[in-house]
């Protein structure tokens, strides 16, 4: 059975080898995520060019994303590189002390407008909360606060404050600097992340055009009061080409019980407005330092699955875990193994399409499932939309994407149930176009004779957005 949601892999030290790289590739790995949180552009370039290698050696498309770090609130270092703090102490946030000089009474603030967000009986939680602090009195520069949950509090962790509402800019220089790297490493996809409005993603469109590339825009969704605002989180993903529901600051944010509804909606929002969605943060955490997953685990990637995410994403998994071969071989199979119980996956609601090539994919996803027999339903594609709108309707039928463009093969790499072909319809007569399209995937094992196919495809071979046909063919009699 072939997997249809695809896998997003992040390098790290543990998958910077050829070997490794190699290894996780072949395993399955569809997309490759570089996080600008850590290492330096130099570092992301050879990290790059290494899978752009390793996917033509072994014949495969294997897109790039890069995720730019955004205005991640942070503490910074202790003198001995960790406090303990136990519950009752209090303990000071100060956006002036020295950011090298902390000890167990006090530490640095990077972000320093922090004090102007918070007010008295604020909850702040710190390292993804596993400390919890509530806000005692705030100054200019000072936040003292009295811990209520206390542990090892160790250099540069993380600060949320509960409900969200901080207001550091989703863009900062340092992110600005990193989409000109980004368009120079020619990456597939840039991920921002905290954005608070549509305006966020939108200015990160703007600085990508400056940079004469064209990659998708990911908007990540992590802050409270984007989840808790519908029409607000629908205007930041139809500003997007796609959503990451990044559980990990937005579970902070809202509580995990809030969080299982929260990612349902979203996975299913993205859908009806046709934006690809990845579902990310912990999936396979047990495996950074287990061979296997727990069943847990195991669990939560099937039921991202069964709800209709596009993807599923490894981060430390992969990054820096002991096992990054064998946790991509395990999200594998747990994907597969939920995509054997067919789902109802969403579609847009609205009884009428605005364009002839959406109404086309529909068509044809709705014939290629109500047709007894149908193998495989094929794309002929410039831009990548046909594909993406048949994507988001649940079919056990594989869709063929064939392009002659590597930038929508890249598309195509993390939409549910799409596979990139490289095909390059201009080289043939226009009467020749199908039976060539036909006998590609005949020679690829696809399809055998007598196997029907659903094929679309534009009157006008090589115009973007123009496919208005459909076609029902037979493998071996296709003229």
């Amino acid at each position: 059975m072939i997997r249809r949601t695809k896998i997003v892999a992040t390098l790290g030290p543990a998958t910077s080898s050829y070997e490794v790289l190699t290894k996780c590739i072949q395993a399955g790995a569809n997309v490759v995520r570089l996080n600008f949180s850590h290492g330096t552009a130099e570092q992301h370039a050879t990290s790059s060019e290494l899978v752009r290698k390793i996917a033509k050696e072994n014949d495969v498309e294997v897109a790039i994303m890069a995720d730019l770090q955004g205005p991640k609130l942070r503490i910074g270092k202790f003198i001995e590189g960790s406090v303990t703090l136990n519950a009752g102490a209090h303990f000071i946030l100060d956006t002036e002390h020295p950011l090298d000089a902390g000890n167990s009474q006090v530490v640095g603030v990077e972000y320093k407008a922090l004090a102007d967000d918070i007010q008295s009986g604020d909850i702040l939680l710190l390292d993804d909360g596993r400390l919890v602090m509530e806000a005692l009195n705030v100054s200019d520069h000072q936040i003292e606060c009295l811990v209520l949950t206390g542990g090892k509090l160790s250099d540069n962790k993380g600060i949320n404050r509960q409900g969200g509402g901080l207001s550091a800019p989703a863009l900062t220089e340092k992110d600005k600097r990193d989409i000109r790297y980004a368009a120079e490493m020619d990456v597939d996809y840039v991920a921002v992340s905290f954005p608070r409005r549509k305006e966020d993603l939108e200015l990160a469109r703007e600085l990508i055009k400056e940079t004469k590339t064209n990659p998708q825009l990911i908007a990540k969704i992590e802050r409270a009061e984007i989840v808790t605002n519908l029409h607000l989180m629908d205007e930041i993903i139809v500003a997007s080409d796609g959503v990451m529901i990044a559980r990990g600051d937005l579970g902070v944010e809202i509580g995990d019980a809030t969080l299982i509804s929260v990612q349902k909606h979203i996975i299913q929002r993205a859908r009806e407005l046709n934006r690809i969605v990845i579902t990310a943060t912990q999936m396979m955490e047990s495996m950074i330092s287990n061979p296997i997953p727990t069943r847990a685990e195991v669990f939560d990637v099937a039921n991202a699955v069964l709800d209709g995410t596009d993807a599923v994403m490894l981060s430390a998994e992969t990054a820096v875990g002991q096992y990054p071969i064998e946790v991509i071989q395990a999200m594998s199979r747990a994907c597969v193994g939920a995509e054997k119980q067919l789902t109802e996956m969403v579609r847009s609601k609205s009884r009428f399409v605005a364009r002839i090539d959406e109404a086309i994919a529909i068509s044809a996803m709705e014939t290629a499932n109500l047709l007894d027999g149908v193998k495989a339903i094929v794309c002929l594609s410039e831009s990548g939309a046909t594909p993406k709108w048949m994507s988001r309707i649940r079919s056990g039928i594989p869709i063929y994407s064939l392009s002659r463009h590597y930038k929508t093969h890249a598309k195509v790499c993390l939409m549910r149930g799409v596979y990139p072909i490289s095909f390059d319809p201009t080289q043939y007569e226009r009467s020749e176009v199908n039976k060539a399209a036909i006998a590609l995937l005949k020679a690829k094992g696809i399809v055998q004779d007598g196997e029907q196919v659903v094929l679309t495809k534009g009157d006008n071979i090589g115009l973007e957005g123009g496919t208005n046909a459909l076609k029902i063919l037979t493998v071996g009699r296709v003229n």
